[in-house]
């Protein structure tokens, strides 16, 4: 199985930038979709991005497009999220996710990661 764990978050200035970064354990990290989500007080959970297992593939929230990036290195076992143009609105526990494919990872994913906190200043 596949345990998660995130790393990276803290406060940014609205209008900068900040990479977060998901370690994994296990051996078969690179046959699972990843993908973000984040949670703001008051909000539910929603999906950020995700990206299939090879890397070839992903898919974005409207609301961060042109603006966040997500990227793997399954040599590392790692999933980043790269946030630019960041935005008080985008305060929130960013969890990083885990499943087969990237419909999995947008409906139902099997594996999540503690969260990590991104408080975004005005």
């Amino acid at each position: 199985q596949v345990q998660l764990e995130e790393s990276g978050g803290g406060l940014v200035q609205a209008g900068g930038s900040l990479r977060l970064s998901c370690a994994a354990s296990g051996r078969t990290f690179s046959s699972y979709a990843m993908g973000w989500f984040r949670q703001a007080p008051g909000k539910e959970r929603e999906v950020v991005a995700a990206i299939s297992w090879s890397g070839g593939g992903t898919r974005y929230a409207d609301s961060v497009k042109g603006r966040f990036t997500i990227s793997r290195d399954n040599a590392k076992n790692t999933v980043y999220l790269q946030m630019n143009s960041l935005k008080p609105e985008a305060t929130a526990v960013y969890y990083c996710a885990g499943g087969h494919t990237i419909v999995v990872i947008r409906t139902t994913p099997v594996y999540w990661g503690p969260g990590t906190q991104v408080p975004v200043s005005s």
